[in-house]
């Protein structure tokens, strides 16, 4: 095989899954070359609790993913959620010292407007402009050249706790990945799903994940609001393993064939067969009482991102609606729903920026790690030389005897 250069990975880690995704740059944009998966040991909403078990995960995700591209992957841009995400609004003020706008006087006036008070045991992650102002004159996206003697910048800052985040990086340095940088999911997960359009006329992006739901509003090109809600799939799970007192495995296998967010889409006379822990025998159960099960769970997240989305002061100004993505976003019922609570256009948004493989990445449980692709090209970030051949080789067969050991 020969060598690529232009390679890009983006790495989610998830409450559920880990998810690697192999791009590679084109001159069109990002062809997908390799996808790995593997359930998530040692992740709980979002946050690091089990690091030899994470670190596993993502061993088994990465070396899927390597195989797929035949390459070696050494560095990655990585995800990151959690409650421990908090975000708000700033504004900096400089004075321009040329009269013309440059981008020292750009990188000046964000590092002003990223000067806030912060507890001790957190860290910036993203400080992204909104507008910026120049002389009073508003609404201006890039400033650069513009005459001037005052500029200002409104900003959303997204912060995190520095343990989660050096926990995460200390994991993928572990598994012997080099991470180029964290973002926020759902930051990510916007530049795979949302178009231009939509983050003009203001819309909410809702990531439904395993572990937490991530929100993120954008208006006039720029985000405006963003948190995390520690509510997710799992929960729903959950509630279908003590309402219809089965094992969690078994009550997963039951939402992903059965599950439904609305008991009125559902059969009054349909029955499923549910799993019963103890080696006792299956039951027959009504398909109605799954989906009430759902419904309610459902309607509660839901809920509580509208709350979210009230509290932000942009609920009036979503025009182009709601995009679901991540996984729950696949539970049938759910959009409509959404619909009923939200009174706003919703849709289900997939990856649809990439070639090559792109059929492996067109599912809503791919939107965060497609995304960390797009933005690890825009900042320049993961673009390393990777290389494939016999290096390669032996490294996945020493991995492989490893796992075969621990199977045995």
């Amino acid at each position: 095989m020969g060598r690529r250069e232009e390679l890009i990975v983006g790495l989610d880690l998830g409450t559920t899954k880990i998810c690697a995704v192999v791009g590679e740059i084109t001159s069109e944009g990002i062809d997908i070359v390799g996808v790995g998966t593997y359930p998530s040991i040692g992740m709980r909403g979002g946050v690091v609790v089990n690091i030899d078990q994470t670190v596993n995960s993502i061993r088994r995700a990465v070396t899927e993913a390597e195989l797929m591209a035949w390459c070696e992957i050494r560095s990655v841009v990585a995800g990151v959620a959690g409650t421990h995400v908090q975000s708000l609004n700033s504004h900096g003020v400089i004075a321009v010292k040329s009269r013309e706008v440059t981008q020292a006087d750009i990188d000046r006036v964000l590092d002003a407007a990223k000067t806030i008070a912060m507890p001790y045991d957190r860290q910036i992650l993203h400080v992204l402009p909104q507008q910026f102002i120049v002389d009073e004159q508003e609404g201006i996206l890039n400033p650069i050249g513009m005459s001037g003697v005052r500029l200002e910048a409104k900003v959303h800052i997204i912060t995190g706790a520095i343990s989660a985040v050096q926990n995460i990086v200390k994991c993928c340095e572990k598994a012997g990945l080099l991470v180029e940088d964290v973002v926020l999911e759902s930051l990510a997960s916007s530049e795979s799903v949302l178009d231009k359009d939509e983050k003009h006329l203001g819309v909410a992006l809702v990531d439904i994940g395993g572990g937490t739901s991530d929100v993120a509003v954008f208006l006039d090109h720029a985000i405006r609001y963003s948190c995390v809600v520690g509510l997710g799939g799992n929960h729903i799970t959950s509630d279908i393993s003590v309402g219809l007192r089965t094992s969690m495995e078994e009550a997963e296998k039951i939402k992903k064939r059965f599950g439904c967010a609305l008991v009125e889409q559902v059969s009054q006379q349909e029955v499923i067969e549910v799993g019963s822990v103890g080696g006792q025998k299956p039951r027959q159960l009504a398909h109605s009482v799954l989906a009430q099960i759902i419904e309610a769970r459902s309607e509660e997240i839901v809920k509580i991102i509208e709350w979210e989305l009230v509290r932000s002061s942009y609920m009036e100004s979503l025009h182009a609606g709601v995009v679901l993505t991540g996984g729950v976003a696949l539970l049938p019922g759910i959009r409509d729903l959404a619909e009923n609570v939200f009174d706003l256009p919703v849709r289900v948004g997939v990856p649809y920026h990439f070639g090559g493989l792109k059929e492996l990445v067109g599912n809503p449980m791919f939107a965060t790690a497609t995304g960390l692709l797009i933005y690890g090209l825009e900042h320049g970030k993961s673009t390393v030389s990777l290389e494939s051949g016999p290096g390669l080789f032996e490294r996945i067969l020493v991995t492989m005897k490893r796992w075969f050991k621990e199977m045995w």
